[in-house]
């Protein structure tokens, strides 16, 4: 049995990539359940009716993941980085 939830869109971030479905990667952040919100990553269909598995993270674990990934990976922002990441 499913069970039910909700969730609303508190903020709109911006998207990573659109698919030719009209689906979209987006960074939003999302208040589920009524809770806290959080920074979200996940694909959403272009009404904002279904969304893909995603990541969820807190303001401090999203803040973690950009110092580490600027830590250990500063050629992300290299536009010749296509040779260290697939």
């Amino acid at each position: 049995m499913a069970s039910e939830f909700t969730f609303e869109i508190t903020k709109h971030i911006g998207v990573i990539k659109a698919y030719e479905t009209g689906w979209s990667k987006e960074i939003n952040i999302v208040s589920w359940n009524g809770g806290q919100p959080k920074v979200d990553i996940r694909d959403w269909d272009e009404n904002h009716e279904r969304m893909s598995r995603g990541v969820t993270l807190t303001k401090d674990e999203f803040r973690k993941m950009v110092e580490l990934t600027n830590q250990r990976m500063p050629s992300l922002m290299n536009p010749n980085m296509d040779r260290d990441v697939r």
